[in-house]
């Protein structure tokens, strides 16, 4: 099977934000890219509510059909939120409050008991785990040993080489990636992948599960339209 999209809608809240009021509309886009063929709906809410609201994530929990992925710095606020909404999967991203994008993986050894706990509270709440990393085979260990379900490999590094050398920018990944699966973990992947590197990621690690992606498909969508602009990205994922 191709690998999963999830679109992160959080581009979306942002534009919302800029202006109040409720245009566009979180819920009716999540919807729109689920009628478009999106395989997931992802959102990442941070403490200051700069793009999704709480109320965003508990709006959407009600309407999400395919699988709704919440990702986060788990601090006490985001367990509570995803402890009652239960999503399909939570990813635990280790982003401090006032960062403005998530640019760094888990190291996964010096948070290992931190680690462990939430992740055994979230897996006995029946959602799926997946902990945010980078190409260190020694943080994809530390997931496996925390007993993580998934890893979600930080792909900017490789969309920062890919218009230079994109052998040498993939070949960390792949790396990781049969790493994750020789330990039983699957393989998710997320940030600045778009639709020149898509591709080429996606043939070169066959068995990824899933890709994240928001600020590229949605900036796209302003040029080719939505329901078109998913189905690109979909595309470049049938490999």
């Amino acid at each position: 099977m191709a690998t999963r999209l999830s679109v992160n809608v959080n581009k979306i809240a942002t534009l919302r934000n800029a202006r109040g009021g409720n245009n566009p509309n979180v819920v009716q886009v999540s919807k729109d890219l689920e009628k478009f063929g999106a395989q997931g709906i992802t959102v990442h809410p941070r403490p200051d509510e700069r793009h999704i609201t709480y109320q965003d994530v508990l709006d959407l929990s009600g309407i999400v059909t395919t699988e709704y992925n919440i990702e986060g710095y788990p601090d006490q606020r985001f367990m509570d939120l995803v402890l009652k909404v239960k999503p399909t999967q939570a990813t635990l991203v280790p982003d401090p409050p006032r960062v403005l994008t998530s640019n760094a993986g888990w190291d996964t050894l010096k948070h290992k008991d931190f680690l462990t706990d939430i992740i055994q509270e979230l897996k006995a709440n029946g959602m799926r785990t997946s902990i945010f990393v980078d190409t260190g085979l020694q943080n994809i260990e530390g997931a496996a040993n925390v007993e993580s379900d998934r890893i979600e490999l930080y792909t900017e590094p490789y969309a920062s080489g890919f218009i230079h050398n994109k052998e040498l920018a993939i070949k960390p990944f792949v790396v990781a990636a049969e790493k994750a699966k020789a330990l039983g973990l699957k393989i998710n992947a997320g940030h600045d992948l778009d639709l020149e590197n898509l591709n080429y990621f996606a043939k070169s690690i066959p068995f990824l599960e899933e890709v994240s992606i928001g600020h590229a498909l949605i900036s796209d969508a302003l040029y080719y339209g939505l329901e078109n602009t998913v189905q690109m990205y979909l595309q470049q994922l049938d490999v």
